[in-house]
């Protein structure tokens, strides 16, 4: 038995395929440690999955990042996750999960809102996170491919993630 409500969200502003991607900086953190680091660094270097996801912890943000580490997308390219946990919380989350990949700190939410897939967190006033959503990048920061999620819980649809990947990476 379930024992969550799905919730529709609403309507997202959220950047489309051909956008450029909205540019940002945040800490960028690995399993030992992190450093502020600008999107378009990444990009600049080869294509970029960027990967929304709620908060570490959260089953959403787990069943997406086993799904990503299962599929072996961060062989292929470069594949960074945004969320609201502090860097502290990601240097737990990364090996815990067996994540190959560095996630972005954003406790304000303020990237989440940058690309217009902020919500509010179960209701609670002023708490906002990233809807889960994934862009991916080509190296002039084009969007090549975009999901956003339309309720809580959505996942992505991987299988056409992975053809877009096979596409533009």
């Amino acid at each position: 038995m379930v024992d969550f409500d799905v919730v529709e969200l609403p309507a997202a502003d959220a950047p489309a395929v051909g956008d450029t991607a909205p540019d940002f900086t945040r800490p960028l953190v690995d399993d030992e440690y992190w450093e502020n680091v600008a999107l378009s660094e990444l990009y600049a270097d080869g294509p970029v999955l960027l990967v929304f996801h709620p908060m570490d912890g959260a089953f959403p943000a787990t069943y997406i990042w086993n799904e990503i580490r299962d599929r072996g997308w961060q062989e292929r390219l470069e594949v960074v996750g945004v969320s609201v946990s502090s860097p502290y919380e990601h240097k737990t989350f990364i090996p815990e999960r067996g994540i190959d990949s560095r996630l972005y700190s954003d406790p304000d939410a303020g990237v989440a809102e940058l690309y217009g897939i902020d919500h509010e967190l179960d209701g609670m006033a002023g708490v906002r996170e990233p809807r889960p959503a994934v862009f991916l990048l080509d190296t002039e920061g084009t969007i090549r491919y975009s999901w956003v999620a339309s309720e809580w819980p959505d996942f992505p649809e991987y299988d056409e993630v992975e053809a877009a990947i096979a596409d533009h990476a």
